[in-house]
């Protein structure tokens, strides 16, 4: 294949991750966000000229064809956690991935890769993880070819679970936990992006579906013990039975679509934890995708909830995880 490759969302959490990959491969990066001037730094990822940063809305069909027009590939990395204003779990990803998958077939593009997550497949999913389960559908059905990568949770500096409870367990003093005993099977985000970059050079991995998970599986319980240890802070945990997270979710929910602010507990996460969130041993994974060394959640938890501490990278370092 040539050597251009169309970014959705590449200059989200992980899309930054895939951009840097793709980028170390030699490839030519087209990074289409809704919001250009906010992505400028995305061409430091590579070398002058290899990243281009174009404006594209994945809910815009017109914008997806001039985004992936001469791309030899592209990979749809475009999500979100919570609804905020337009930005609706049916439109970004299901309308969205729809276009994407349909425009990319309409024009030539070889390859096609798109992130989803564990808990996709599950048939009685409905919002976040529902809309997830329908993206893969309407993918599939536009490029059957397309790759499918669903992740596990993913963690590295900027997530959404180890930061968020990190940074409130330095103001409350319990923290919530909400299915204690689920398990999860964290994924470092590098890995994550290093992934989906080899998913798109290699052939083998068209019309295939891979769930990621890290090196460790544990219980929520553990990963919120993992952050208070690493934080330095006594806290206490507060289970929440399912009905009164989903209630509490739902009471949140306008803080997300009135304001910029993400509300601390979302639908989309009491969902995701109601069932365990760990890699499917008989579909491929990360060594699949030549990862065969993932990075473990303590080797990089450190290096950023550092400045959850008090007293931040001054801190007693002797701090041991959970």
């Amino acid at each position: 294949m040539q050597d251009l490759v169309t970014v959705f969302g590449g200059s989200g959490f992980i899309g930054t991750q895939i951009v840097r990959a793709l980028a170390k491969q030699g490839l030519r990066i087209r990074v289409a966000v809704r919001q250009p001037h906010l992505a400028h730094t995305m061409r430091l990822m590579g070398d002058v000229g290899q990243v281009e940063v174009v404006q594209a809305n994945i809910r815009d069909e017109a914008s997806v064809r001039r985004a992936l027009k001469g791309a030899q590939a592209c990979v749809n990395a475009a999500g979100i956690h919570h609804e905020t204003g337009r930005q609706k779990f049916v439109g970004v990803h299901v309308e969205g991935a729809a276009n994407v998958a349909r425009v990319a077939r309409e024009l030539g593009v070889a390859r096609l890769v798109l992130i989803s997550g564990i808990g996709a497949d599950a048939p009685d999913a409905d919002g976040y993880v529902g809309s997830k389960s329908r993206a893969e559908r309407v993918t599939r059905e536009a490029f059957p070819d397309a790759t499918i990568l669903r992740p596990s949770v993913v963690f590295g500096q900027g997530d959404k679970i180890l930061n968020n409870f990190a940074e409130m367990a330095v103001f409350s003093p319990v923290l919530p936990l909400i299915g204690a005993e689920t398990r999860l099977q964290p994924v470092f985000v590098g890995d994550l992006g290093r992934a989906a970059a080899n998913a798109v050079l290699d052939p083998e991995a068209a019309g295939r579906t891979y769930e990621l998970g890290g090196p460790g599986v544990y219980t929520m319980r553990e990963i919120l013990e993992y952050v208070i240890a690493q934080t330095g802070r006594r806290r206490s945990l507060v289970a929440l039975p399912f009905p009164v997270a989903g209630l509490i979710a739902k009471l949140c929910a306008p803080i997300g679509l009135l304001t910029p602010i993400a509300p601390p507990i979302t639908p989309g996460q009491v969902e995701v934890l109601k069932r365990d969130n760990v890699a499917n041993p008989e579909l491929p994974g990360l060594a699949d995708l030549g990862i065969a060394a993932p990075t473990t959640l303590e080797a990089v938890g450190p290096t950023y909830l550092y400045r959850f501490r008090k007293g931040g990278q001054f801190a007693d370092q002797a701090l041991t995880a959970a």
